[in-house]
Parts: structure tokens; C-alpha cells; sequence
């Protein structure tokens, strides 16, 4: 009798081990939601398969070597499918759940596109959001726009890269690309006053040479009259006619107006909350 106690008890208490281990596997995804602490997948996932074996190796290259001398993630992400989502909650949790992000701040940029949509999206996160103002992005966009409606993808993304490596680099001079840093774009009264200069240089210049050929000209005498250059009877004017021989078009600088383009104008960059809770800056459109 004692023992059949005994083993009752042993009996359920196995029963209550079973059942701990078994709610513990049924945890497991769970946790795989948790942000790991380490990079889980290479910085280029082209699962779209957009690129060549041997553009996928140049490119990876390319994003590990910026990577590690800007110490920054710089990371490229093609997907066939974005499940649902919109590219830039895609494009903040691949960063976030698959581990990306350089140094103690995570630090990194994502460039994602969603093929089914034909979606893009930067997410930028850490010193990314310092680096990657708002209107650093839109130049971006500006830069490699073009090549993704195209379908020219490995050119799209090797422009991503160098923009990212050029504007780490000002970033950590102090001088992050923002709207009052846009110094390699000359503006309007630059152009014009450029513009006038050369003008002048180049009539002094023909001035200069007219005045050389004139004083060679010892046996020509300046006449007040035209008809003294004109043979008497020599000519005689049958028709008259108007022609149009040239226009003067004037063109003036348009301004964009940048709040079609969803950025704000006053500089820095905004961010917003992933569904991790973390904050991301970014910008995302179609293609």
C-alpha cells in the first residue's frame, strides 16, 4: 500500500515535469520575437533574388567594408512579399528582430524593397538617425529613384551605399547633410552672379582681340557714311522682306515644394515607434 503512495506521487510528479518542459517548448517563438544581441543574417538578404551570384558578392562586400570603417550597419534588403505590412514597419522590424545595429547604439541604416508593391524603405536607427536627417533622406531618394523604376537594381543599391558611406563621413565631422548644410548645391544668386562674370570676361576678352585686328588694319579708314563702303550702282533692292532668325527664352528656378514630399523643412530627423518599441527615423515611397 505504501508503496503504490509512492509511486502515485512519483507518477505525478513526472506528470507536472511534463508539463513545465512542455510549456517551455510552446514558449520558444515567443522568444524568438526578443531582439537578439548579435547580427543574425548577412548585410545584404536579397530574397527577391534581384542581383547575380557575383553582384551579390561585390555588393555584400561593399556594405561590410562602409560598414566597418563608418562603424554602422549598412544593410540592403530585396523581399517578394512584405506580408501584409507596410515597407516601413517591414523594414523596422527586419532590423530590429534579426539583430542589426553597429556598437553599443545599434547603430545602422536598412534599405528594404518589397517587390509585390513595388514598395521601398529606409529604416535608420542609433547614430543611423543622427546621420540620416530627413532631408538627407529625400536626397537620397532623389539619387536612386530612378534606377529602381528602371529595374537597374544593382545600381540603385551601389548608389545607396556610396550616399550612405559620404554622409556618415560629413555626419562625423559634425556636419550632418541638412537643409542648412547643402553646401554642394550653389543657389540661385550664385549661379547668376557666376553667370555675369563669365559674360564679362568674355567680352573683354573678344574686345581685346577686335582692337588687335583693327590696328593691323593700316590702309582702312573709318567712314561716317555706309555708302561709301558701296560700289555706285552696284546694288539695287528688288524685295523686302521680315525674317525670324531668334528667341529669347527666360527661365526662372521653381522651388519644390517639399511638403508633398512629406518632409517638413525644419531639419533633424524625425522618428517614429517600431513594434518593438524602439524608435527608427526613415522614409519609404513606391518605385
Amino acid at each position: 500500500m505504501k508503496k503504490n503512495k509512492i509511486t502515485r506521487k512519483f507518477f505525478t510528479l513526472l506528470c507536472v515535469l511534463t508539463l513545465i518542459v512542455g510549456l517551455v517548448i510552446l514558449n520558444i517563438p515567443v522568444c524568438a520575437e526578443e531582439i537578439p544581441q548579435d547580427r543574425q543574417l548577412p548585410r545584404l538578404v536579397d530574397d527577391a533574388d534581384l542581383l547575380t551570384d557575383s553582384e551579390e558578392q561585390e555588393l555584400n562586400t561593399e556594405l561590410d567594408e562602409i560598414s566597418e570603417k563608418q562603424q554602422c550597419d549598412v544593410v540592403v534588403v530585396t523581399e517578394n512579399s512584405l506580408d501584409g505590412k507596410s515597407a516601413q514597419d517591414y523594414a523596422d522590424d527586419f532590423f530590429d528582430y534579426n539583430g542589426y545595429g553597429y556598437g553599443d547604439e545599434d547603430s545602422g541604416v536598412l534599405f528594404l524593397i518589397g517587390m509585390d508593391e513595388r514598395k521601398w524603405a529606409i529604416t535608420t536607427y542609433g547614430y543611423g538617425i543622427t546621420a540620416f536627417t530627413d532631408y538627407g533622406l529625400e536626397y537620397m531618394e532623389d539619387e536612386f529613384l530612378s534606377y529602381l523604376s528602371d529595374g537597374e537594381y544593382m545600381e540603385a543599391f551601389s548608389k545607396y551605399a556610396t550616399l550612405c558611406d559620404d554622409l556618415l563621413s560629413q555626419a562625423r565631422d559634425g556636419h550632418p547633410y541638412d537643409v542648412d548644410s547643402d553646401d554642394d548645391k550653389p543657389d540661385v544668386f550664385t549661379m547668376i552672379f557666376w553667370g555675369v562674370v563669365d559674360l564679362l570676361i568674355g567680352f573683354v576678352v573678344a574686345f581685346i582681340m577686335a582692337q588687335v585686328k583693327k590696328s593691323k588694319l593700316k590702309s582702312v579708314k573709318n567712314q561716317v557714311a555706309a555708302n561709301a563702303y558701296k560700289k555706285q550702282g552696284s546694288m539695287k533692292v528688288t524685295t523686302k522682306e521680315d525674317r525670324y532668325i531668334n528667341s529669347i527664352v527666360t527661365k526662372r528656378l521653381i522651388p519644390r515644394d517639399d511638403e508633398d514630399q512629406g518632409h517638413s523643412g525644419g531639419g533633424g530627423s524625425t522618428t517614429h515607434v517600431s513594434s518593438s518599441g524602439r524608435s527608427h527615423g526613415g522614409r519609404s515611397g513606391g518605385f
